[in-house]
């Protein structure tokens, strides 16, 4: 495991940093981070015939953390050389935590550069959309440069002076990797096999929204590059099944939104599709008809008074209103309007739709939006709207 927190700047923190101070949570390491100190320590004995361990790499802002070496092992016919890391996500709720990354390099002829290879437990691309070309592993662009630019270090250090290249192959294999895959986006991603190397900066903030917001835009770039012309963001699976069953939408066109609404809506707006839908439960969707963007229960609640000027405009009256004010739930308010006959689901759906609009800011996008109860029931719709070409 890597023996070093990332050593600051001497600057004041601030944003994520400065939360991260106030809450006292450990950093963790990127698969990235994790297999480029692999693969460092595992060149380096190949040219030298000792393993640094601990293995200290340069991440792309500068910190330097050590990672121990949990395995070792040098070929006696020197043609290649395999270390492994143990990934510490620090006090992130990673899947990958304590996962170990292996990577083995092996000589190439000279002029060959660096050739990387999926192992055991790392996945393939085989969908276009994403940052690598279909049938490349699925180590992803700063990775790969992390590990080119260490192994290139290690050739100049031990090779034959400052013009030595690395001419090897460097194959990335995580064990039980291929079954901890089906905890992520990758199958539906089209990658296969395993997971995906991943980190732009070696770094892992913990309970960072930061991976599921990248899984979002790759899930929206592999739509776009499948030609689909349609997709759903659905805050669980529940909704999902809904969206696929009325719409009969195919699984790379599903955007597993959870409750990252502008994550999704910001991305399609920059990344155009012609139409979108937003399928969840009814008190998710009433946070995003009421103007928020991240629809967690820690970071916005359902507003009931919001709710009762909905059914109002919807026709209810003074006495009814105030019930829905006072309401326990959201679900309490819409069955108090259900059985009042105030269509309170369909008044946040349109709601919902109008504020996604807003937040497309014209983009070429129509949008309509589906409200489920708890059972997948349908609650609420809105019809498409916008300046997509599906309405």
């Amino acid at each position: 495991m890597a023996e070093a927190q990332p050593q600051g700047t001497g600057k004041a923190a601030g944003g994520r940093s400065a939360q991260l101070a106030h809450t006292g949570l450990r950093h963790g390491w990127t698969t990235g981070a994790c297999a480029t100190a692999a693969s460092t320590a595992a060149y380096t004995a190949l040219l030298s015939g000792e393993f640094p361990d601990p293995v200290t790499i340069t991440l792309p802002k500068g910190q330097t953390p050590s990672f121990a070496l949990a395995v070792e092992e040098l070929d006696r016919d020197g043609g290649s050389a395999m270390a492994g890391v143990v990934k510490d996500a620090g006090d992130d709720p990673d899947v990958t935590h304590g996962a170990l990354i292996r990577a083995r390099v092996r000589r190439l002829a000279p002029g060959s550069g660096v050739v990387f290879k999926a192992g055991p437990g790392v996945g393939t691309v085989t969908r276009p959309g994403l940052p690598l070309e279909v049938g490349e592993p699925a180590v992803n662009p700063v990775p790969r440069q992390m590990m080119r630019e260490h192994l290139a270090e290690v050739a100049r250090r031990y090779g034959s002076g400052p013009g030595a290249a690395a001419d090897v192959e460097v194959e990335i294999s995580v064990d039980h990797g291929e079954e901890i895959a089906r905890s992520t986006w990758n199958p539906r991603l089209g990658i296969l096999g395993g997971l995906s190397i991943l980190g732009t900066t070696g770094i892992v903030v913990p309970y960072s929204c930061s991976a599921w917001i990248d899984s979002i835009r790759r899930g929206v770039d592999v739509a776009r590059a499948a030609g689909r012309t349609h997709v759903a963001g659905c805050t669980g699976s529940t909704s999902e099944k809904v969206a696929v069953a009325l719409h009969h939408l195919p699984e790379d066109a599903l955007l597993d939104m959870g409750d990252f609404a502008g994550a999704v809506l910001k991305y399609i707006r920059r990344h155009p599709v012609e139409r979108l839908t937003i399928c969840g439960g009814f008190a998710k969707l009433s946070k995003l008809a009421a103007g928020h963007l991240d629809l967690h229960s820690a970071r916005s609640q359902v507003d009931k008074g919001f709710l009762a000027e909905l059914a109002r405009r919807g026709g209810a009256d003074e006495a009814l209103a105030g019930a829905v004010a006072e309401a326990n739930t959201g679900l309490a308010a819409l069955q108090l309007c259900a059985a009042a006959g105030v269509p309170l689901g369909d008044l946040v759906a349109a709601t919902a739709r109008e504020e996604s609009l807003a937040v497309l800011r014209g983009a070429p996008v129509a949008v309509d939006v589906i409200c489920i109860d708890r059972a997948g029931m349908v609650v609420g719709r809105a019809e498409p709207r916008g300046p997509g070409g599906a309405q």
